[in-house]
């Protein structure tokens, strides 16, 4: 999730750490899991009177002897153990570079209409814009978790065909050669209780579907527990915690982990791989419009990126600039995965032009060089001197092409270009395999093209809602319904999403908006209407459920709390649920009316004095149903039954009992409906549960993904007739 707060916390817990607390005689500088490149190359500034340089060779090496020094200690000090990175079962994770975090609501994942999972077009497209991916984090949760008391594991067998279609999914991406993980959430403590520890009861739930791995949610490190839960099974799963692990001795049995970073000009070296070469950091920075920090420190560390476009439904794309860049430093890293987890690592190695950064990766018979050119301008000319070495070759692999080195003594220098914020690959070597002349011509080609010729601006994805047709109009009063005035009504409304700021591309877009955005203010013209009085009940969506024989084509959850196809005794006045939004356009078509459009239902709910709750602007919890906090859902209450909380038009059970259908917004990769009036639910226990919109000035936004996911406990609606 957006734990900047959680962020800044650790970041400030380790800015400015005297290292003696970690290594008695290092003078390592270090912020969180970021070490600091050497100061001598830093940019200059006004109180200093040294010109901008590249440091001199004394002064890598005495940085790099810092480094080393305190790497030493440190690994004795926690009591670093490399066994988890031998097993032959984890070693993927050394080469997993290129992961996305993808939401199981994605319209590239999954159609809804043919009911089938689309992998192959997911990956199509992803192939078609970056170069593809190695790993893929499968996300069914949070922003939709607590909506309802299902937990994390349910989520998971709530999607569409269940575990078997779950296993299928994964079967596919592996038939792609794309490895698969799935969250854990050790803050969901609030809704079913699975009565199984945590590790047990996902990694039995994972090693059933064919899983590879474990990202953890929120954690500082995912718990040794889970690493005894599946190995017991016989299915050892890479974990992978978001923050980092919360101490180095975690490195032991954490794989890889994310990064969430700071950039100065100068590069920082990870310090998880520092201290682990195989271990693997995915640089994630989900806001971001520009990926250049990312991923040229990424490419700087040998490891890897979160290309995390869909954040929680919100599309936040990589530019056509970034995207390129990331499709070569792909391939770089692919094919020479093998030196990149070099325990001879050498970050910071010296250069020759002021600004630009390399890493060398050493070997028996060949050494790479991952270079970044952190200035804004292009940079040619002698880039490296290194020692002469008989029989050795040079390729400049960005660009695809052999080098011919200057030779001055016992020394050579090795002459190639950079572009602004561009990136370059040395490769020595004195074999010429077949592999290498192939790269070669894939990198030449693809050079042609300089990355300066991609657009680096960033676009939002625009949005448009689902049409609803108009009903036949009546001339008599409805039963059980409340007639509406027209109006020319100013509709204000905000999302409670708990993420994203005020971005772009946040919650939805009206007609006459240009973007998607979380504030709202419209003038809209409202023809009269005839609006439920009462949400749907039970006894209602019977009587339509007896005449129709309607069952969905995807039942799952589909009336969840009823038997025999009836609703348990007593619950007749019950607001109906478990309905998905297709449920409820069946019930409504069939009944003459149709679903409101979500300013419908604030103007029935608000009138036109913008009051905060149906019955004015104070807060009254009585008039209410009782707030529902434990960790089995109960059922809603009768309608009808907090008369005092009618609107100005006598319009009753709009907020507090179950949340209600509106509208529905579909971009290309996002469907997501309105709900409105929030619902009784309330799980305890963690900020990350879907937040309550009972202020008439608030809206929820509902991912969809299919009618087995998508239906709740806590979901009903209410219909509207057209005048």
């Amino acid at each position: 999730m957006g734990f900047r707060c959680l962020l800044q916390l650790v970041a400030l817990a380790s800015a400015s750490v005297s290292v003696s607390a970690f290594a008695q005689d290092a003078n390592v500088q270090m912020q969180g899991e970021q070490i600091a490149g050497p100061t001598c190359a830093g940019l200059p500034q006004w109180f200093m009177h040294s010109a901008p340089r590249p440091c001199t060779t004394e002064e890598v090496r005495t940085w790099i002897k810092d480094v080393r020094h305190w790497r030493i200690e440190r690994k004795i000090r926690v009591g670093m153990d490399d066994t988890e990175y031998k097993r032959p079962d984890l070693l993927w994770t050394q080469s997993s570079f290129v992961q996305p975090q993808m939401m199981v609501h994605d319209r590239f994942f999954y159609d809804p209409k043919t009911r089938h999972y689309s992998v192959d077009r997911y990956l199509e497209d992803a192939n078609a814009r970056y170069g593809g991916i190695d790993s893929v984090l499968v996300w069914p949760t949070y922003p939709n978790i607590g909506v309802d008391d299902r937990n994390q594991y349910d989520l998971v067998r709530d999607m569409p065909g269940g575990l078997e279609g779950v296993k299928s999914f994964v079967d596919a991406f592996h038939q792609k050669g794309v490895r698969v993980l799935f969250p854990t959430m050790l803050w969901d403590q609030g809704t079913h209780v699975e009565g199984t520890a945590d590790a047990e009861a996902l990694s039995k739930e994972l090693v059933s579907v064919g899983a590879d791995g474990i990202n953890g949610d929120t954690l500082q490190g995912v718990p040794r527990s889970f690493r005894d839960a599946s190995d017991s099974l016989h299915h050892p799963l890479a974990l992978e915690p978001e923050l980092g692990p919360g101490s180095d001795e975690m490195l032991n049995y954490n794989n890889m982990t994310w990064g969430y970073w700071k950039y100065e000009f100068v590069p920082s070296v990870s310090r998880y791989k520092w201290l682990e070469p195989r271990h693997l950091v995915h640089i994630s920075n989900r806001w971001a419009h520009n990926h250049v920090d990312d991923l040229q420190s990424a490419f700087f560390n040998g490891t890897g990126f979160e290309s995390w476009e869909n954040v929680w439904g919100i599309w936040n794309q990589m530019t056509p600039r970034d995207a390129e860049a990331l499709r070569r430093i792909s391939i770089i890293e692919h094919a020479y995965s093998k030196l990149l987890v070099s325990q001879d690592w050498e970050p910071h190695t010296p250069t020759q032009q002021y600004g630009v950064f390399a890493s060398k990766w050493p070997s028996d018979t060949a050494t790479l060089w991952t270079i970044v050119n952190r200035n804004m301008y292009p940079v040619g000319g002698s880039e490296l001197t290194l020692p002469f070495r008989e029989n050795t070759r040079y390729y400049d692999l960005w660009n695809g092409v052999e080098l011919t080195p200057q030779k001055n003594g016992e020394k050579i220098t090795l002459a190639f270009s950079i572009e602004a914020n561009g990136y370059g690959v040395i490769l020595a070597t004195s074999e010429h395999a077949e592999d290498l002349t192939s790269l070669l011509k894939k990198m030449q080609t693809l050079s042609r093209k300089p990355l300066s010729s991609y657009s680096d601006q960033w676009t939002t994805l625009p949005q448009q809602m689902i049409a609803i047709a108009k009903t036949k109009t009546v001339s008599q009063k409805p039963d059980r319904m409340s007639h509406i005035p027209a109006t020319d009504f100013l509709f204000r409304v905000n999302g409670i999403e708990i993420e994203g700021t005020n971005d772009e591309g946040v919650d939805v877009q009206y007609a006459g908006e240009t973007s998607a955005r979380r504030y709202h203010e419209n003038q809209v013209k409202i023809a009269s209407f005839w609006i439920d009085t009462y949400p749907v009940t039970n006894a209602e969506f019977k009587k339509f459920v007896d005449a129709t024989k309607y069952r969905p084509a995807d039942d799952h959850n589909f009336l969840k709390d009823w038997t025999h196809n009836s609703f348990p005794p007593g619950w007749e006045n019950k607001p109906v649920t478990w309905v998905s939004i297709e449920d409820a356009r069946a019930y409504a078509s069939w009944a003459g009316k149709r679903l409101p459009h979500e300013w419908e239902w604030q103007y029935a709910a608000q009138g036109n004095d913008g009051r905060t709750y149906p019955w004015g602007n104070d807060w009254i919890r009585d008039n209410m149903p009782a707030t529902d906090n434990g960790r089995t859902l109960l059922p809603p209450s009768d309608v009808g039954a907090h008369p005092q909380a009618a609107s100005p038009f006598g319009v009753q059970d709009l907020i507090g009992n179950v949340w209600q259908w509106t509208d529905e917004y579909v971009d290309t990769h996002t469907r997501a409906a309105i709900l409105r009036g929030g619902s009784h639910y309330q799980p305890q226990g963690s900020r990350w549960y879907f937040p309550q919109a009972y202020k008439l000035s608030e809206h929820g936004k509902y991912l969809l993904m299919a009618p087995s996911l998508d239906r709740s406990g806590t979901i009903g609606f209410r219909c509207v007739l057209d005048e």
